[in-house]
């Protein structure tokens, strides 16, 4: 599985969500790649899963069934379980 984790910059918010949704998806037993990036450069990108912040969600330049908006990039429960929801889909 490829997922991408994505904020405003590709920097900061999305390089702490991305180690958050490694560990997350470690304990959930998937094997996946995980990269970070910003907003512009998700574009070109394929993924089977991006996560981003709620506070993102108006602005991001493309919509699909395959983005699970997180509140709290550290909160490791509240990503596990939307990331779980999501897989279960």
């Amino acid at each position: 599985m490829r997922i991408i984790t994505v904020c405003g910059l590709g920097v900061g918010s999305s390089l702490i969500l991305k180690m958050t949704v490694d560990k997350a998806m470690s304990e959930l037993g998937v094997r996946c790649s995980i990269e970070h990036w910003d907003m512009g450069t998700i574009k070109g990108k394929e993924f089977d899963l991006i996560v981003s912040t709620e506070d993102l969600r108006s602005t991001f330049p493309i919509h699909s069934d395959n983005i699970v908006f997180v509140k709290n990039i550290v909160d490791l429960k509240e990503v596990k379980d939307k990331l779980a929801e999501f897989l279960n889909k």
